[in-house]
Parts: C-alpha cells; structure tokens; sequence
C-alpha cells in the first residue's frame, strides 16, 4: 500500500539540478522510477523527474528496513527519498548524465504509489507503435524528449507574452463560441440548448473579433488564442491549434512585419542562442512560384526551377512545343547536380509516379552520364535543341534534369514538391541552418475549380495593393493584396495582412466574392456596420505556436509537440474522442442521429 505524502516528503531540489556543488547537501527529491539495478550488496535507482535524473544509492550503510525497500522497488513507481548527497565512486562517473558526478546516499524512502509494468519503456530509445504510445499518451509524456519539447513550447509563450506586453501589447481573450464565418475551412458547430435549432461555430482565428478591438480603441492586441478547422489533417495540421495572434493600429504593413521580427530575433536568441540576421529576407508571391514552385519554399538549398519554354516552342517534341505555346503553359526544369549516377532509370520511374500523383500527366528527364546527354525524348530533338535545354538549365556531365510542360498552375507545384523530395534524398538540406523568408504581394483572389468562382486567397478582410483597385471589377486575377506570409525553411509561421477599414470597398470585395446583399447582412453586417463608426488603418498576423515548437524542437510532427494531439481521423486514441453523446443530451438539444445511408 502506498505511504501517504506529508511535509518531510517534499522535494528540496528537482532531480536534474543536482551536481558536484551540492556535495554533502541533505536533499529530498521526489520523482518516477527510471530503473532499478540490483547488485545484491548494492541497489541504485534511478528517480527521474521532469528536469532529468539522479542516482539514488543503497549499500551496507544504508538501514536494513530501507534497503530491503529499495529491492521491491519497480519502474515507474513514485517515491519521495531523502539523503546525503556524495561524489560517484572511482569509475562510476556517467559523462552521458547532467548528474552523473553524484548520487544521492538513502536515508529516507517512501513509496507513494506503486505502479504496474507499463506497456513499453519509458525512455526515447525504445521503437513503440504511434497507435501504443497515444493510447497511453500520459506514460509518453514521460519520455524526456516529450517533456523537453513541451517545456520548449512554454518557454516560446513565454518570450511571446514578454516581448509583445513589453512593446505595449495588451492581452485580451475574444469569444470561443461565434457566428459561423466562412473563413477558408469547415467550422465545428456547437447546438445551443437554449436557442433550440440555432449553433454556435468554435473559431477558425480571432479574426473579426481582434478587428473590432482595433475599431474599440485598443490599438495593440495580442492573444494566445485557440483556433479551430475542420479540415483533413496532416503532420503540420491539427483540427485544434494555437497561434500568437497579433493586430496594431496606425499601422502600416512594414511596422507589423519589424514588430514581428523583433520577436522572432529575441525568440530564437533567447531560446536557441541563434542569431537571426535583420531585416529578414523578402520575396514576392510571383517570384517564390516562379523560382521554387511554392509559396512557402525551403531556401536553404538551391535547385531552383527554369523556365526553357523559350527553347521548346518550335521543338519537335510536341508536348513540350505545345505546353509552351499555349496562354499560361510553360516548359521548366529542376537540375540535381551530380545525381547522374544516384537517380537510375528506376529512380526516375518512381518519380514519375509521383508527378503523376500529384497531378502532372507526366515527367520527361535529361540524364548525362557519359560525354553526351540521352533524354527521355531523344526522338524528337535534335542534338543541338538538347544542348540548348542544357545549357538553359545548366545541366552539366554528372547532372540529371526532371521537367514537366503544362499549365503553370501544375508545372510550378509539381517541380516544387519533387524540388523537396529531392533535397531531402540526396542530403541537400542543411539541418541546422534557420532560414527566414517573407512572402509578399500574394495574390488577392484565386479561382475555384469547384466552384468556378473566384474565392479569397487569404480571408475578406484583406487590403488589394493600392495600384490594384481598379482591377477589382475588370481583372480579379491581377489584384494582389496587402499580406505577407513568414516562412521557416519551407513552412509557414505566419499569416497576416493590412486590413479593409472602408466600409464600401469591404461591401463590394463581398460583392466580388459573389455575396448578394442579403448574404453580406446576415454573414458580416455587424462588422461592416461597425465600420460606419470610424475604422483606424490597422492590420496583424496570427504566427504558429505548434509550428513553430515543431521547428525549433526539430520535431517530426505537431503531434510531439502537443500534450493530448489528435490523430489523422481527428480522433484522440487515449480518452477514445469522439464518441457518441449521451441521448438525453441530444433530446435537450431538439437533435437526432440520422442513419448516413439514409
């Protein structure tokens, strides 16, 4: 039976804090059971804590009563344990270990609770099923890498909420229960019992709500605001998710992207010890498609696209003549220096497959491997027309070159997506490298296949470029808008924008958008009415807190870098969430289950 905790029990030093200094020190320290290491006249145990481990040491003078405790101990049982701290013995020192010089010498041990045989081992060397590991989320927390990563991200909160109140931020919560906006996702809806058949959406961003903080007055606003998307997920995508949410008034674009990156020079500064070189790089929208086929691309190697559509309209390789000929087609290619040899014919076959599956119709390649390139086309070029491409491309003796013709709409995203899967094969890209990248001038509209309509690229809200007004009717496509993305070696960190604060040209984007008068009203009449009341210029962004934990801990996935994740069905495998509600519950709500074959 487990001993009842009391004020003797209390730690007096985290296990991880322990060293040499604190030789000859009475200590207590309270932790988990890493292992125990039985050697008949000698036990040690290992107590682990969320700040590391100690060794704790039982011997001929430890009491027999305690000793004989010590040989019952298990993994993972809590114990609160007293004694002297010593130096190792000649040859025990562990260099691997904060506290390897010590050990602490027994004289007080109380099992506060013991433990079963958990279903793996607590440490981050052991291989164990993600499926295993989420069911018992809270014995993978205790894995030192986990608690690490969590602890980064409270420290990243931390320097956020000190930086942003330094800089005369103030912090205000904005509602968790809103009127669904179309916001660019799917909103989780919440029944509200006492409305009967009316819902509330749970936010997809502070959005409407931190714009009418800047019509109330407070200019600098910031959040550590919860969000919610009901959308598919992925290694950088969670259906609930945290952001640093930001906005500012009397503004203009370039003070919200220097207040922002002030902080992420003091953020990587304080935490990482990384000097992140001011101002940060920009580049437009256009030019990041053009030169890496993403709006968020990975710069720390090059491989950047070209564009030979020039050299191919008059070849006779007709997918190639043809894509370049025609309005918004074009010919490009990425060059993998040197990867003659590496990227075989099977190689390239695979990455076909994967052009394909993206949504290319196919992928030609140049190889040169002896003193003449070969081609997958070499049939219908010339020797003088491949030589050309080459020298385009600047495919040299031991290069391979991938390139696609079509639309650019696909030829741009496709060469992106291989340009990363082949950085990342062949070892191009720099681990330990920081790189920071402002994307600007995004396009304002995009169209929508599905709807064959043209939909905001970021949200309505968003600011045209000055310059592009008078597109707004005549060229939606041209319109590009006041917002800037920060992107962190291919992922982005921040989204934000200079915002709409005149309430008729915010009525006729909604208009652009294809939203009828009475659409607008019940959609957004509150914020356009509120504009009718005096609108400070002001603008923000809303910066990833999982995103960025994820960079800076090095992290796989989001999921290390969240206590309780969900998984790629939007479900929680420990507390097995979502689960059917209680049907009383839905009665109170005047709702009922429908059969989905019904």
């Amino acid at each position: 039976m487990a001993a009842l905790f009391c004020s003797e029990d209390r730690r007096t030093v985290y296990c991880g804090e322990l060293s040499s200094a604190d030789i000859g020190r009475e200590v207590t320290v309270n932790g988990w059971v890493q292992r125990q290491r039985d050697l008949g006249a000698l036990i040690f145990i290992d107590l682990r804590d969320r700040t590391g481990v100690v060794q704790l040491a039982f011997d001929d003078q430890t009491e027999k009563s305690i000793f004989d405790k010590a040989f019952e101990i298990r993994s993972e049982f809590v114990l609160a344990a007293a004694g002297t701290v010593r130096p190792r013995g000649e040859g025990a020192v562990n260099p691997n270990m904060k506290t390897g010089e010590v050990e602490i010498a027994v004289k007080s041990l109380k099992v506060l609770s013991a433990a079963e045989t958990p279903p793996f081992e607590i440490n981050d060397n052991v291989s164990v099923r993600d499926e295993l590991r989420l069911r018992y989320r809270y014995l993978d927390l205790r894995r030192p890498s986990l608690q690490n990563n969590i602890m980064m991200r409270h420290r990243i909160a931390q320097v956020a909420r000190n930086y942003f109140y330094e800089n005369g931020f103030l912090e205000i919560e904005t509602p968790m229960m809103i009127k669904p906006t179309p916001e660019g996702a799917r909103d989780y809806i919440v029944p509200s019992r006492i409305q009967p058949g009316k819902f509330y959406a749970l936010p997809q961003s502070p959005q409407i709500y931190k714009q009418l903080l800047m019509l109330s007055g407070y200019d600098r606003y910031i959040q550590l605001a919860r969000c919610f998307r009901d959308e598919d997920l992925r290694a950088d995508r969670q259906p609930e998710f945290t952001q640093i949410d930001l906005e500012m008034s009397f503004v203009t674009q370039e003070d919200i992207m220097k207040m922002v990156e002030g902080f992420i020079e003091r953020l990587f500064g304080e935490i990482l010890g990384e000097k992140v070189d001011l101002p940060i790089l920009r580049m437009t929208y256009r030019d990041a498609m053009d030169r890496f086929g993403s709006d968020k691309p990975d710069t720390r190697f090059g491989m950047e696209i070209c564009d030979i559509s020039d050299i191919c309209r008059n070849t006779g390789f007709s997918v190639f003549s043809s894509a370049a000929s025609q309005q918004d087609g074009s010919v490009r290619g990425i060059v993998a220096k040197g990867a003659a040899e590496t990227l075989s014919r099977k190689e390239i076959d695979k990455f076909t497959e994967t052009a394909k599956g993206i949504g290319a119709r196919g992928l030609a390649y140049i190889r040169w491997i002896d003193d003449e390139p070969s081609c997958s086309f070499s049939k219908f070029v010339e020797k003088a027309e491949l030589l050309s491409m080459c020298a385009k491309l600047g495919c040299e003796k031991g290069d391979t070159a991938l390139i696609i013709a079509d639309k650019d709409k696909v030829v741009l995203p496709v060469l992106g997506a291989l340009r990363g899967i082949l950085g990342r094969k062949l070892g191009l890209i720099p681990e330990n490298k920081y790189n920071f990248l402002w994307i600007t001038e995004f396009p304002f509209f995009e169209w929508s296949e599905e709807t064959q309509s043209w939909v905001a690229m970021h949200h309505p809200f968003t600011m045209p470029l000055d310059e592009c007004l008078e597109y707004l009717d005549s060229d939606p496509g041209r319109v590009r808008a006041k917002a800037y993305d920060l992107v962190l070696n291919g992922t982005e960190l921040l989204s934000g924008s200079i915002r709409i604060t005149d309430y008729e040209l915010q009525e006729k984007m909604f208009r652009s958008l294809g939203l009828t008068k009475e659409e607008i009203e019940a959609k957004f009449g509150f914020l356009v009415e509120a504009y009718h009341y005096g609108a400070p210029p002001h603008g923000g962004a809303g910066i990833g807190l999982d995103r960025l934990a994820m960079l800076m801990c090095k992290a796989e996935s989001l999921r290390d870098v969240i206590a309780f994740p969900k998984v790629q069905n939007a479900s929680e495998p420990m507390s097995s969430c979502p689960s059917y509600p209680d049907p009383k519950a839905l009665e109170e709500l005047g709702l009922r289950l429908i059969d989905s074959k019904d």
